[in-house]
């Protein structure tokens, strides 16, 4: 099965922490999607599979009319064959969500929701320069609740400078009373060129405390195991059910399609990437030309980035599939730049798998670099 991403590149306002490819001035939107539409034809000979999911992403693809989100999904349909039961995701945020666009968004057939609530705390909010007030993202949750549904995700965000250990633990609970069935947690990261960036170079505000951050990581984790949500991922916690297929289809490294401005591309053996500049990227769509970079995979490449998706999962690194795709003496390799790891605890071996430990998580990235080959 195959996934398609579909980038909406517009927002409301600027999140002083984001780096997405994204614009605030939305008087291209109409012209956007016309692009996007074009481009899913294009396209239609990268993927041989039937798409199990479809994921509209940005950007803020709730600040698009009903129409134009069911326009995309149409040609999306008429050019693949889409699974009976796909997953269908809208990112979205909590002053987008009304009764009528939950009742159109039904009617059409999305039937998850991601909602970008980030935090319950209104200092928070406000630091963060989002748009929504925390009686908003309360409010957003349940009438999404009532509209039938009942897959949904939220985003929050933690490590803030504005944010306590007690704050912290609020906005967890909160999640969990609402019945939140999948949580996205991740912490705040100062990414080069953003607004939160060049305040922290001014001394405007304070740098992140990556102590603190760790701390909120290790406290998710035990509240959400006592609340009974798996981790299966290293940022993503689910009830039992209600993992997220289509970001799962990534970890997997199953094959996806990215339709629109910045979007990636996957198949097996090579990645892709659109243009991330608005006005070239249509420009060049209305000449039936899809403006895209490529990067072919060697067997390398292709392991690495195995290692790196696979240890970030609650199912971990499977010892036979090294094996299999990249031999005995590779996997020997791995196995010996893993022992420190296993013999500190924060890799453990079972079942023919390397998985993380809790504490293990904490350092994931640089523990796949030492396992890279």
């Amino acid at each position: 099965m195959a996934g398609i991403y579909i980038h909406i590149p517009f927002c409301r306002k600027a999140c002083h922490y984001c780096n997405f490819h994204f614009s605030t001035t939305h008087s291209l939107l109409p012209q956007m999607i016309d692009a996007i539409v074009a481009e899913v034809a294009l396209q239609q000979s990268y993927l041989q599979e039937n798409i199990d999911t479809i994921y509209f992403g940005g950007g803020t693809p709730s600040l698009c009319t009903a129409a134009q989100i069911e326009r995309i999904l149409q040609a999306i349909k008429t050019t693949f064959t889409v699974n009976d039961g796909a997953e269908i995701t809208l990112e979205s945020n909590p002053d987008d969500i009304t009764e009528e666009r939950l009742l159109a968004w039904r009617q059409m057939g999305i039937n998850r929701l991601s909602i970008g609530v980030q935090s319950f705390v209104e200092d928070d909010l406000r630091w963060m320069n989002r748009a929504h007030s925390a009686t908003q993202a309360t409010n957003c949750i349940q009438l999404a609740q009532q509209y039938g549904f009942t897959n949904l995700t939220i985003d929050l965000i933690y490590g803030t400078p504005t944010l306590s250990d007690e704050q912290w633990q609020q906005n967890v609970q909160t999640a969990i009373d609402l019945g939140v069935t999948h949580l996205s947690c991740y912490a705040l990261t100062v990414e080069p060129k953003t607004a939160l960036d060049k305040m922290i170079q001014l001394e405007k505000i304070a740098n992140i405390d990556s102590e603190k951050q760790a701390r909120h990581f290790e406290l998710l984790m035990q509240w959400l195991q006592v609340a009974g949500f798996e981790h299966y991922e290293i940022s993503n916690f689910a009830k039992s059910g209600h993992r997220s297929r289509h970001n799962s289809s990534y970890w997997q490294g199953n094959n996806y399609l990215g339709i629109g401005p910045s979007a990636h591309s996957f198949n097996g053996s090579s990645r892709q990437w659109n243009i991330a500049n608005n006005a070239l990227y249509m420009a060049s769509i209305e000449k039936q030309i899809v403006p895209f970079e490529v990067e072919l995979l060697t067997p390398t490449q292709q392991l690495n980035e195995y290692i790196m998706t696979s240890l970030r999962t609650m199912e971990g690194l499977s010892i036979e599939k090294v094996q299999q795709f990249w031999g005995d003496k590779t996997l020997a390799a791995i196995m010996q730049e893993a022992q420190p790891h296993l013999h500190d605890n924060y890799i453990v071996q079972s079942d023919q798998y390397l998985r993380l430990t809790n504490a293990g998580r904490l350092l994931a990235d640089g523990i796949a670099a030492d396992l890279f080959q």
